[in-house]
């Protein structure tokens, strides 16, 4: 009977993630997505990745439509993906937790990419789609807080990232509520994400090695990182974008 460990489901999104950038540098590098456009990319993720990034789904969303997969379809499997990572990470799969995160987050970028295409945008969808981007976020902080319980200090870091997520989101849309542009800043939801996940992948491939030879080093060091940089920078510029709000405000 094969043993099926923690790593190999970070050796397989690894492998498929190394294929798509060959096949992005030889193929796509040329190409610019509108969407990446209008989004804009930041110092802590750049347009180049986010290119990529939808460059590998244009496909895969082509191939969704041609199947009838509707929007919201693919929004709901981006919650219970979500939420199942969210599970993983609380029972110490970090492997099993990064690859769930990824295919979430891929889904909530295909479910728009499929939207504007079939022209089925509606508020409706779009309120769906913001509720279930919490929901996925929430569960995601909500493993990792599970995990750690044991140790104070990295519960209150972990309740610290569950905040800046929340606070950065909750200032766009008052932004909107008051008819202000949002302010872009950093730490958007797809930048949390991509170092969140990026660190929870890290802790699956790395974090043995790194435990084996630092002894003052805990095994989920590249986790724990990664969630310091998002509660650290994720709650400066929660502050900065309402201080940016409250000034645009007649």
């Amino acid at each position: 009977m094969i043993e099926i460990r923690d790593v190999y489901f970070t050796y397989l999104l690894a492998g498929v993630w190394g294929v798509s950038a060959v096949a992005y540098v030889m193929f796509g590098a040329s190409r610019r997505s509108e969407r990446v456009r209008s989004i804009g990319g930041s110092v802590l993720l750049g347009e180049s990745v986010m290119n990529w990034t939808y460059w590998m789904t244009d496909p895969v969303v082509r191939t969704l439509i041609g199947a009838d997969i509707t929007a919201n379809t693919l929004t709901w499997c981006s919650l219970v993906l979500g939420l199942g990572a969210g599970v993983a990470l609380g029972f110490g799969w970090f492997g099993l937790a990064c690859l769930l995160a990824t295919c979430s987050t891929i889904g909530d970028i295909l479910d728009g990419q499929v939207a504007r295409l079939t022209h089925t945008g509606s508020d409706r969808g779009e309120l769906l789609d913001a509720a279930v981007d919490r929901y996925t976020e929430l569960a995601f902080v909500a493993g990792l807080i599970v995990y750690f319980r044991a140790s104070l200090p990295l519960v209150l870091l972990g309740l610290a990232t569950l905040q800046a997520c929340m606070m950065v989101s909750y200032a766009s849309a008052k932004a909107e509520a008051l008819q202000v542009t949002p302010p872009r800043g950093l730490m958007r939801r797809h930048e949390r994400g991509a170092y969140l996940i990026t660190g929870v992948g890290l802790t699956s491939l790395f974090g043995d090695r790194l435990a084996a030879l630092c002894d003052a080093c805990p095994r989920e060091l590249p986790a724990i990182l990664a969630m310091s940089m998002v509660a650290v920078v994720g709650n400066l510029a929660a502050v900065q974008r309402l201080v940016r709000i409250g000034r645009a405000i007649p």
